[in-house]
């Protein structure tokens, strides 16, 4: 199974496989069809709730990763999460997200749990 997590802002890439924006929000300035997105699975991203308290004050990753496992535990959450599962192991994934650093965000969440 092959997931990488890749700013949405770089410019796609052969290799990208199916490209899958992870944020809630689509991101600033960026055309739609100069995205490249394939899929966009909103609920799958962490809740507005748990943004705002991420990145209130400096709180801890490895919290913000639990909470935001257990969100992905809700029915609608796993589903949307198995969805992206069987995509990646029909071929290559990319996550997408506009964090300015993603290995520290939800979408590293969410690729690791995909390759679990």
């Amino acid at each position: 199974m092959s997931v990488r997590v890749r700013r949405v802002y770089e410019p796609p890439e052969p290799d990208d496989g199916v490209r899958v924006l992870v944020d809630r929000l689509w991101p600033r300035g960026l055309a739609k069809d100069a995205a490249r997105v394939d899929e966009w699975p909103k609920g799958l991203t962490p809740s507005t709730e748990l943004r705002r308290w991420y990145h209130a004050d400096d709180r801890p990753y490895e919290e913000f990763r639990e909470r935001y496992e257990a969100e992905l535990a809700a029915p609608k959450a796993a589903e949307l999460l198995d969805h992206v599962r069987e995509l990646a192991g029909k071929g290559p994934v990319t996550l997408l997200t506009a964090s300015k650093s993603p290995q520290t965000g939800h979408a590293e969440v969410l690729a690791r749990l995909l390759e679990d």
